[in-house]
């Protein structure tokens, strides 16, 4: 592996060569240059990973030859400007416009040389989370976002399977959103909230007349759904009439309202969801076998929140976002408590329950702060109380420390340096801290 190359700018004889020669002890490829017009031909003619300047230069400054570097290199090496006291207002300017850091005169070289050496250590890539999607930034979760843009419009029937409250439905909607085309309807439909007896009416629609209290036509779900997707959420707590009908709408393509003789168009996507196990359903004879190889022709199954904890706390920041917002309140932050018990809780009601315990402690609590009892309140209702009284305080500080470290990546969308500086650690820091608590890293582009 070659050595890094790095541009040192320093006009003081003294200081640039002791520069020069450590960095060159340590390892770099080191091109020195005591005028900011001769590092500035360097710099068109050589790559260079890191960029050391001194800010006052005998001809044009460091902030000149940091500005002619951005415009002319996308993207340009990291610079790490040397200032003295008094100009410390013009580097942080310099960093609110890219650079990377800036020293202050006289300082401590062996920090220099970590720094840099962490700014051109290509084995740390600099993006460590993955890429979330609408779906959640787990690895399932990211591998069904994925699969989407590859059935939405045309397979005509999914299966959605998964427990109870794990988000079949919003799984539902996001492949009805990529279908392509002009928006069309999206009808959901509850089949175990249906009563038997308006089955019929309620899937096919009738007309005026057909009944007592048909005063009007009336559209079914199938009709309501032209063009777009009909959902059938707990499809299996379908009655097996209706299963039959269900399955003849679906082989012809049309179907007739009750009190009515002409036959109606039914052309729209199959979305089903259900917590049972089908096959199971059909052996028993409650779910009909023809029916469900009709609508299994893609099954895709929404994995439990347990198995898929890199989503926990996603969805907590989103959830207490929109909650916030909705109820108008300034949006609430975690207890770094909270988010440990967040992560480690087993969340037998998966999202769903998330998303309840969520509601309630924003809607009770009045401080911009939620702790664990807040969440959990059947734990206890003081909020500094640290209620895992059963867990270690090792693995209890290990949970915090997780999932602060999720947090803050997820904030700064998984750029390491970026969060690195946030929270006040190296890069180097940070990424052994990652790999000792197993939070995924994404291959991307390493540190330039």
């Amino acid at each position: 592996m070659s050595p890094a190359r790095i541009c040192v700018v320093e006009d003081d004889p003294i200081m640039g060569e002791s520069l020069a020669d450590r960095f060159r002890l340590e390892g770099f490829d080191v091109d020195w240059h005591t005028s900011g017009e001769s590092a500035w031909s360097a710099l068109q003619a050589r790559p260079y990973q890191a960029v050391i300047s001194d800010i006052r230069l005998p001809d044009i400054s460091g902030d000149d030859l940091f500005s002619r570097a951005v415009t002319a290199r996308t993207p340009n090496p990291p610079f790490v400007f040397i200032t003295a006291y008094g100009s410390v207002d013009a580097a942080v300017s310099l960093l609110k416009r890219g650079a990377v850091d800036y020293i202050t005169k006289p300082f401590d070289i062996g920090a220099l040389v970590e720094k840099v050496r962490l700014l051109t250590d290509t084995s740390i890539p600099d993006q460590a989370m993955p890429v979330q999607s609408e779906l959640g930034v787990s690895e399932p979760m990211r591998r069904l976002a994925e699969l989407v843009p590859r059935i939405a419009g045309r397979a005509k029937s999914v299966l959605v399977t998964g427990e109870s409250g794990v988000g079949k439905e919003v799984l539902a909607r996001f492949i009805h959103r990529h279908a392509p085309g002009d928006t069309f309807p999206f009808v959901a439909v509850n089949c175990g909230a249906v009563p038997d007896a308006l089955l019929e009416s309620e899937f096919f629609g009738h007309e005026k007349g057909a009944f007592t209290g048909a005063d009007r036509q009336k559209k079914g779900y199938f009709e309501q759904s032209e063009g777009g997707t009909l959902f059938l959420d707990e499809i299996g707590d379908l009655p097996l009439l209706m299963q039959v009908k269900l399955l003849r709408a679906l082989q012809e393509r049309h179907i007739t309202r009750v009190g009515g003789e002409r036959e109606v168009q039914a052309n729209f996507q199959l979305m089903c969801a259900t917590n049972r196990d089908l096959t199971e359903q059909v052996r028993l004879g409650k779910f009909r076998e023809d029916l469900y190889y009709r609508i299994n022709i893609l099954q895709l199954r929404v994995p439990a929140l347990r198995d898929r904890p890199d989503d926990v706390l996603w969805l907590a920041h989103r959830f207490v976002r929109d909650i916030s917002i909705r109820l108008g309140d300034p949006v609430k932050l975690f207890h770094p408590s909270a988010e440990a018990r967040l992560a480690t809780y087993g969340w037998p009601g998966n999202v769903r329950e998330l998303q309840n315990r969520l509601e309630r402690a924003c809607i009770v609590c009045a401080r911009n702060m939620l702790f664990s009892s807040d969440i959990f309140e059947e734990e206890g209702s003081e909020p500094s109380a640290i209620t895992e009284t059963d867990t270690p305080l090792d693995s209890y500080m290990a949970a915090c420390e997780n999932a602060f470290l999720r947090a803050a990546l997820m904030q700064h969308q998984g750029r390491i340096s970026e969060t690195a500086q946030a929270i006040g650690i190296s890069r180097k820091n940070l990424w052994e801290k990652m790999r000792r608590h197993a939070i995924a890293v994404e291959p991307g582009d390493a540190a330039k």
